[in-house]
């Protein structure tokens, strides 16, 4: 499984689906992606653990749609 198939589960409304998906994948992208999680899920510092594993700053209260537009954006 790839993180676009995380993403594309969490499009579908598949939360849990899309955090066991990102739990097998070992990149930053997917650590982000992680954070971005638990952000949703709102346990915030399990999403500022992930963020730190990412090496991206904790956005706080930002908007999670802008985060994860961020996030698709980066990918190839």
């Amino acid at each position: 499984m790839t993180i676009q198939d995380a993403i594309q589960a969490l499009d579908q409304g598949d939360w849990d689906k899309a955090h066991r998906i990102v739990q097998g994948i070992e990149t930053g992208t997917a650590a982000w992606f992680h954070g971005i999680l638990h952000m949703i899920e709102g346990d915030e510092s399990n999403a500022q653990y992930w963020y730190r594993r990412a090496g991206r700053e904790y956005p706080g209260k930002v908007r999670l749609q802008d985060e994860l537009c961020a996030l698709k954006a980066s990918l190839p």
